[in-house]
């Protein structure tokens, strides 16, 4: 097959000062290494913060991402990390809130990994729907989101184009699965298995 016909599907990942490590770091691991059985790749992951300057994620990790809000190229999934930023900073941002919920307009793939979810539901993303975040969180989320059916339990729910995850490493469990919807499931074992990751699955 020609590799050209191959797509690649662009990843944005939000990074955000006090941004949980795992939460980013997980999902990035697993688009990057993921390949087709040709060994070509099939995500590209893109770095953006609000204004592309360096972040410091949670226990002081400097992290330079690639693009800002305005420059990012188009993304066909964005990923939300949480973390103490994302439920007591970023959750008070209007910009932040807006440019979240026009990529789900735009009918991209948004997930959320842990306190993500949080900023899913300030955007209103996930009235009407399942819900799940870390253990920890769920209780605010139920109460200060009633239209959000909270779900505990689960280390990922899938609503279609909008998707939830567990606390730190079950984003890593939602990626795997959105490999696993994007491409195959076998791609998705096998990615699992390069990271040594017990997907259970």
């Amino acid at each position: 097959m020609n590799h050209a016909a191959q797509p690649v599907y662009h990843v944005g990942l939000f990074l955000f000062n006090e941004v949980e490590v795992l939460d980013f770091a997980g999902p990035f691991e697993v688009f990057s290494i993921t390949v087709r059985s040709d060994q070509t790749k099939a995500f590209r992951v893109h770095t953006v913060s609000a204004d592309g300057q360096m972040i410091t994620a949670r226990n002081g990790l400097q992290v330079q991402p690639e693009y800002s809000f305005a420059t990012l190229p188009p993304v066909d999934i964005l990923i939300i990390p949480g973390g103490y930023g994302a439920e007591e900073i970023e959750i008070h941002k209007p910009e932040v809130i807006d440019w979240i919920r026009s990529h789900a307009n735009q009918e991209r793939l948004v997930a959320s990994i842990c306190t993500g979810a949080l900023l899913l539901a300030e955007a209103g993303l996930l009235d009407g729907r399942s819900a799940t975040t870390h253990w920890m969180d769920l209780e605010r989320l139920a109460r200060d989101y009633p239209r959000v059916n909270v779900r505990s339990g689960m280390k990922y729910i899938d609503e279609g184009r909008i998707m939830t995850s567990g606390g730190i490493s079950a984003g890593i469990h939602l990626s795997l699965h959105i490999v696993s919807s994007y491409l195959d499931m076998e791609t998705a074992r096998m990615t699992a298995r390069r990271m040594e990751y017990d997907w259970g699955e």
